[in-house]
């Protein structure tokens, strides 16, 4: 599965913690997820849904690959 974790900082422990979070609300808690897996490799403006879910939760999660929908 390939998604990734969008937010307003760059912060590793905050990053790890959301897509922790959002593994869990699909049922996939026990999927792994380390610092080798966080790049921060994006810095782009964002939707204005992401935008709102951000100011909401902290955080977004733009799906990719095998992603439920």
């Amino acid at each position: 599965m390939h998604f990734d974790v969008v937010t307003d900082t760059s912060d590793l422990e905050k990053a790890i913690s959301y897509a922790k979070n959002w593994l869990k609300s699909i049922n996939e808690e026990s999927s792994t997820v380390t610092a080798n897996e966080c790049k921060f490799c994006h810095t782009q403006s964002v939707s204005e849904d992401m935008e709102i879910e951000i100011m909401t939760d902290g955080y977004s999660i733009s799906k990719m690959e095998g992603c439920p929908n």
